[in-house]
């Protein structure tokens, strides 16, 4: 507790260098995955290649990614650019299978309904489709989300800068306290991003949260009415 207290100035600026390499890539994988995702939904070719190329790119190991970007890129090894690149390319890999399945949980019945409105093809998907996969899409987000966290600390060992410095650092000073600083910050910060999208999520979907009080309050009124028939039972063997 001492060392973080002496240090909590560079654990934070850390912390806050972690946090943007996490969630730059994150929002650009949602960018990406959404409109792949519609278009493999209704494409079965498409599909396939989306799916296994999706497979693929997720088997390539973080840190050899990371030392084959910059010749590609023409980026320097320490560069964030390429920490950024890498894990778009994992979150697109996690998300545009997340979003083939948040579009195909919508009732096709809906679909067909906003068709007969009158409602065009964009329309339909940005006030239908996307707005009733979000939950699902969500889901993928928080995976993605813990998914990235964890990798940006690999970065570390190329030298660039977010939380898992605190490992490479304490395990060349033989220094235990700062890779357990390092540990706890990032699930932290795991923890902190997961709240936050849970929020966002609820935040978005208010429907959900009238459908689960009113699934609720029906069990409530089953559960009084079961009560009332075995009250009833009760008295009528006692009058017996």
């Amino acid at each position: 507790m001492e060392w973080f207290l002496a240090n909590s100035g560079m654990v934070f600026s850390r912390a806050g260098e972690h946090l943007v390499l996490a969630l730059i890539p994150m929002v650009l994988g949602l960018l990406i995955s959404v409109p792949l995702g519609q278009l493999a939904r209704r494409n079965r070719t498409l599909r396939t290649l989306v799916v296994t190329a999706s497979s693929l790119l997720y088997t390539i190991p973080s840190l050899a990614l990371f030392i084959i970007l910059p010749p590609i890129l023409g980026t320097r090894i320490l560069d964030p650019l390429n920490v950024v690149v890498a894990l778009t390319i994992y979150a697109v890999a996690l998300l545009v299978r997340a979003a083939m399945d948040a579009f195909d949980s919508v009732d096709d019945d809906l679909r067909m309904a906003a068709v007969a409105m009158g409602f065009k093809p964009a329309a339909r998907f940005l006030q239908i489709d996307l707005p009733l996969s979000l939950p699902v899409l969500f889901a993928g987000l928080r995976v993605v989300s813990v998914s990235n966290i964890s990798l940006v600390s690999v970065a570390a060992l190329l030298g660039v800068g977010n939380l898992g410095i605190l490992f490479t650092d304490g395990l060349q000073r033989a220094f235990v306290t700062e890779v357990v600083v390092g540990i706890v910050a990032i699930l932290l910060l795991a923890l902190i991003m997961d709240t936050a999208l849970v929020l966002l999520e609820k935040l978005l979907t208010p429907w959900t949260r009238a459908s689960a009080l009113a699934a609720r309050q029906a069990s409530e009124q089953d559960a009084k009415a079961g009560k009332t028939i075995a009250d009833t039972h009760v008295h009528a063997e006692v009058e017996r």
